[in-house]
């Protein structure tokens, strides 16, 4: 095991501190609003009819984020370090655990995640242009073709990486702002209002369907930790990076909040239920055929803009797990010209683009979500140990520690037994855990045998 939280040794000298703390809240938001506002609401609404439930939902996964954010501040300012979860699986438990972590990234994760997304983003754009296909094929093609271009941005430079970014999250952002406001603006008037009410109908919330609609919550709200893959490329990581994560998910939660209030203020809960994309059903009947076509573009701009996000940061993990050793080493490499992990970039593309063209959407988001979530728990649970060792200096403290982490790792517990329980997820989420638990034995016939 890890036992220093001092610098050991840097990855790479290389990795040029460009990236400030306004780009860096913009990973956070780029990263976290995509495809799932757009899409999650009708899946959540149906597990939750009822407004009162729903919107606790909602709440519930802003609150979960917040608490992972705010723990993985104090983690990334005390190790501001190039790998984020990583690195804090690393140092806070073993090199066992971080490979593990990483395989599960390479296996399943970080290609499951740019799969979901640009199949979102294709969608959309034959959406725009107005083509109807009927073969999968063309959107999937399309898919991998996004994922393969937004690697190229990333490599030619991280300036340009978060330059493209910050525009996108302008546009995302500042689209789905005019929809909350012309839905409000629209409802309020023609008694949506009314649409709150009964606001907890009989039948509408049970254990159970609460905790798997979390997990739609969670793909909307998931990449508030991401950024903390570039903390060494963040200028001043131990002050800009907690401003950041916790300034950026702030944001995210009060945007998503905003936007299914407006969703119901035009729509009643049973028309959100059957809203394949409530956003663009919701400026059909504000605003008519142009807000369809407003809502897609927007949807096509967000998708492609968390894409750029995702390939910005999770090659990152792979660079530093070469740089220690824990994965091959060429993929350690910076490039001579443009001083970006670009091996790292090109490997997460290509396997993103193998996925996209071989699996559904469903297939990709609910093994996204289900592989993930034991690693948070345990760079969460990390704390805990690092915050015994005389060496570890955060600038930034967890408020109401030891409660904000508990509360994380408690709702992590609650979503993995819940869907081991759940006879519709059952044999899916084992099987998703299994693939995550093959690193181990991995770990100890690569790497671990030479330590």
């Amino acid at each position: 095991m890890a036992n220093s939280t001092a610098p050991q040794q840097t990855p790479s000298p290389t990795l040029a501190r460009s990236i400030g703390l306004w780009s860096a809240m913009a990973v956070v938001i780029g990263s976290t609003i995509g495809s799932g506002i757009f899409r999650s609401p009708a899946g959540i609404a149906d597990k939750l009819p009822g407004p009162l439930p729903m919107l606790m939902a909602w709440v519930a996964g802003g609150i979960f984020a917040i608490c992972g954010a705010l723990t993985i501040a104090e983690l990334a300012s005390a190790i501001p370090k190039t790998g984020g979860i990583y690195v804090f699986l690393k140092e806070g438990w073993s090199d066992r655990t971080a490979f593990t972590f990483g395989w599960s990234q390479f296996a399943m994760i970080r290609a499951s995640s740019l799969g979901g997304i640009s199949i979102t983003c294709a969608e959309y754009f034959f959406r725009v242009m107005g083509w109807d296909l009927g073969d999968p094929m063309p959107v999937r093609y399309t898919a991998a073709g996004a994922i393969l271009l937004t690697a190229f941005f990333n490599i030619r430079g991280a300036k340009i990486g978060a330059a493209f970014t910050n525009f996108t999250v302008l546009a995302k952002y500042g689209g789905l702002l005019f929809i909350v406001i012309v839905a409000f603006a629209w409802g309020v008037p023609n008694n949506g209002v009314a649409h709150y009410t009964p606001m907890l109908p009989p039948g509408s919330l049970s254990i159970s369907a609460f905790g798997l609609a979390l997990v739609s919550t969670l793909w909307a709200f998931d990449g508030w930790a991401d950024v903390s893959n570039n903390a060494g490329e963040i200028r001043d990581p131990q002050k800009n990076l907690p401003k950041a994560l916790i300034g950026g998910t702030l944001l995210v939660m009060a945007i998503y909040l905003a936007a299914n209030l407006a969703y119901l203020s035009v729509l009643t809960i049973d028309e959100m239920r059957v809203s394949r994309l409530v956003a663009a059903d919701v400026a059909q009947r504000v605003i008519g055929p142009a807000g369809v076509v407003f809502v897609s573009v927007t949807v096509m701009i967000s998708t492609f803009g968390t894409l750029n996000a995702v390939l910005f940061t999770s090659p990152r993990i792979f660079f530093a797990m070469a740089a220690d050793g824990l994965f091959f080493k060429p993929v350690a490499a910076v490039h001579p010209t443009w001083g970006t992990p670009w091996v790292a970039i090109a490997m997460t593309a290509t396997l993103g683009a193998i996925f996209v063209l071989t699996r559904s959407f469903e297939q990709l988001a609910d093994a996204f979500v289900t592989a993930f979530l034991p690693f948070y728990f345990l760079a969460v649970a990390s704390i805990f140990r690092l915050r015994k060792r005389a060496d570890y200096q955060p600038t930034f403290r967890v408020p109401l520690y030891p409660v904000v982490p508990l509360l994380f790792m408690a709702a992590v517990l609650y979503l993995l037994a819940n869907a081991l329980i759940a006879e519709s997820s059952r044999w899916q989420t084992a099987g998703v855990l299994g693939v995550c638990l093959v690193g181990i034995p991995m770990y100890h016939l690569t790497v671990g045998r030479k330590r």
